[in-house]
């Protein structure tokens, strides 16, 4: 295998057949040792987290691909904390789509003059370009037309799409009296079709979630969520 790229969380390899290998790591995001899935930077180590990640985007990936829903996931090796995934070429140097369920986070630290901490929101999309020099800032629908990252059609698309697998993991969630708060998602064209593919992970390392209102960490809410 061909290392691609280090990434905080993940290791990407290259395979055969426009297939590539991600390698969990045990690196989270964060700032000053606190988890935050939201932050640009390598917070903290914690012993077993790439596994635990890993576990929930199987579960999650396999449950959307029941529903008819494309993503990249090919498979997953549990001991070896890997996942064989199709090779997706992403929009512009990438985006991340927040898929928003409360007002918490960045949102509310923006919003505050208008909202409560907390207050409901209807799943809300916003998009953020991948730039850790600019600190990932959002950008409209007309902005990633103009600058040819991503057509408004397509815009259009990934909202809705976002919108779709967003309500899947939040009911699937709920189903455990968890609360889904917000989620990061990414999305990227399969390289050999170039269908739009769900791509990354969906693990309590890119979401936010709440029991009885207290938060849940991202290694409790895999052993509250599957049972661990």
């Amino acid at each position: 295998m061909k290392l691609i790229y280090k990434g905080k969380t993940k290791d990407v390899y290259s395979l055969d057949q426009h297939q590539v290998l991600l390698k969990f790591k045990d690196d989270v995001t964060g700032e000053d040792g606190v988890f935050d899935p939201g932050a640009n930077t390598v917070g903290l180590t914690i012993d077993g987290a790439g596994k635990s990640g890993l576990k929930m985007t199987k579960f999650f990936f396999e449950r959307l691909s029941e529903l008819g829903i494309a993503t990249h996931y090919i498979s997953a090796d549990l001991d070896e904390v890997s996942m064989v995934v199709k090779e997706a070429v992403p929009f512009g140097k990438g985006l991340e789509v927040i898929c928003r369920y409360r007002a918490v986070g960045s949102f509310y630290r923006r919003y505050a003059a208008y909202c409560q901490e907390g207050d409901t929101l209807d799943g809300l999309v916003e998009i953020t370009i991948k730039d850790d020099e600019r600190g990932d800032p959002t950008i409209s629908d007309d902005t990633l037309d103009m600058l040819g990252i991503l057509s408004k059609p397509a815009y259009v698309q990934l909202k809705e799409l976002t919108k779709k697998i967003c309500d899947v993991i939040k009911a699937e969630l709920a189903k455990k009296d968890l609360e889904l708060y917000d989620i990061k998602l990414e999305f990227g064209l399969d390289k050999a079709t170039g269908d739009l593919l769900l791509i990354d992970e969906i693990s309590g390392g890119n979401m936010r979630v709440y029991k009885n209102g207290n938060y849940v960490a991202p290694m409790d809410l895999e052993k509250d969520f599957l049972g661990a």
